[in-house]
């Protein structure tokens, strides 16, 4: 079976209306072609009130470079194949990849929720106003579910007994332009949020991981969650929280995302809530800047530019306006 890539503005809204009515769906439902998307799929329920045992995902034609992230407690395995055409990425054409990626082994009760977790970087296959469908199938003690069905264009995902998740495909943020504003202290806007001054911390050589740091602005009605976040040098950006524990720093990852609500400003430093980009390839240095991309729940990818301060900086350089709230 063929998963259309391309789908009108009426099918990709009926979508983003239907998870209440879809035991898998997704959490982050737009994103921008060319960009780093963070796949979490999750699962309210098993079926038919049996435990879910099984879970994969087929990743469509014009979705690229998937990986997708281990789970305590299940079997993971992945199917790979020829994509239909060759497509660009940062380490040159690419013309096969992850085309499936299945958990299993483990057991979701009917009475939890949990989700799944994959990352893949979305090409320019599918145009601003169209929808990418990830089909999904649910495996529980024997029994299948298909959450493959995609709208025909005009109809509501409502109409379809098993809707295949899907992700809104929007036109990027436009970026601050290069010399428009001293390094960090230009502000974006994407929706209701307004993302003011992005740094990120050098590394030393040899250094796998850094710091990232931001504030951001919530001026609308609903709260939004951002997700994750991406570089050029890192392999994965995460949301991470440091607290203290009996007088001992520890580190975590905020797995739902760390949520802004209306009205509010959320500041991420070092020290409390800050992004992880891990798996570095190569040291952030100092004086640089970086465009990247933060992933929100509601307004999608957008693209940022990152200042880069020195080792072990408190705040980005003067100048940079950065403000503690």
């Amino acid at each position: 079976m063929t998963f259309p890539l391309r789908a009108g503005l009426a099918a990709a809204l009926s979508l983003v209306a239907a998870p209440a009515l879809a035991h898998a769906v997704l959490a982050v439902t737009q994103a921008s072609p060319n960009q780093t998307y963070r796949g979490v799929v999750q699962i309210g329920h098993g079926c038919d009130g049996k435990a879910t045992t099984g879970l994969t995902v087929t990743i469509p034609e014009g979705v690229i470079a998937a990986k997708p992230m281990p789970k305590a407690g299940w079997q993971l395995t992945t199917v790979k194949g020829a994509y239909a055409r060759p497509y660009p990425s940062h380490h040159g054409a690419v013309s096969e990849g992850v085309k499936e990626i299945a958990w299993r082994g483990g057991s979701l009760p009917d009475d939890q929720y949990d989700e799944f977790v994959f990352q893949a970087r979305l090409t320019d296959a599918v145009a601003p106003g169209g929808t990418v469908y990830f089909p999904v199938r649910q495996e529980c003690d024997g029994a299948v579910v298909d959450w493959r069905e995609v709208p025909a264009p005009g109809q509501s995902a409502r109409d379809l007994k098993s809707p295949a998740p899907g992700v809104r495909i929007v036109a990027a943020a436009a970026a601050a332009p290069a010399g428009a504003a001293p390094a960090g202290s230009a502000s974006i806007k994407a929706g209701d949020l307004t993302v003011t001054a992005p740094w990120i911390r050098a590394t030393p050589g040899g250094a796998k991981v850094a710091g990232g740091y931001l504030q951001v602005t919530n001026t609308g009605k609903e709260p939004d969650r951002l997700v994750s976040a991406s570089i050029p040098l890192a392999a994965r950006g995460e949301v991470h929280q440091m607290a203290m524990d009996k007088g001992v720093a520890k580190m975590a990852p905020v797995e739902a995302g760390l949520v802004i609500k209306p009205g509010e400003t959320v500041v991420l430093k070092p020290g409390g809530y800050h992004l992880m980009f891990m798996d570095l390839t190569g040291p952030v240095k100092a004086g640089d800047t970086l465009d990247g991309t933060l992933t929100f729940a509601r307004a999608g990818t957008v693209p940022v530019r990152f200042a880069v301060g020195a080792i072990g900086a408190a705040a980005p350089e003067a100048g940079g306006g950065h403000q503690h709230h």
